[in-house]
């Protein structure tokens, strides 16, 4: 069974940078695809940015493309999400969400992944 678990939410100022990182547990040895979802107040839950394992293709939302990167370091299986300047409408919960296998075809809708974290906040204020 894999097990998704986020970290490294916080609160911080505008302009400033955070790393989020995805931490998948029970993946194959071919590894687990990603995805970072967040929930903004006020906005339903929409796609950030995804990554396939396999092939190492990174996806990143047109909304902050230039500011967040997503990364993966295969020897600790973890999923990163760089995201730098963050504004006001950065703030929200972040979700990590992993397929059971290591591809997935468009990495960003929410049916292509099987295995949800909790969430981690993150908080941007003036």
């Amino acid at each position: 069974q894999v097990q998704v678990a986020e970290s490294g939410g916080g609160q911080v100022q505008a302009g400033d940078s955070l790393r989020l990182t995805c931490a998948a547990s029970g993946c194959s040895a071919s590894g687990c695809a990603r995805a970072w979802f967040r929930t903004t107040p006020g906005k339903r839950r929409e796609w950030v940015a995804g990554l396939d394992w396999s092939s190492g293709r990174t996806y990143v939302d047109i909304s902050v493309k230039g500011r967040f990167t997503i990364s993966k370091d295969s020897a600790s299986n973890a999923v990163y999400l760089q995201m730098t300047n963050l504004n006001l409408d950065d703030t929200g919960v972040y979700v990590c969400a992993a397929t059971t296998g290591s591809y997935c075809r468009d990495c960003m809708g929410s049916w292509e992944f099987q295995h949800w974290g909790q969430g981690t906040q993150v908080t941007v204020s003036r």
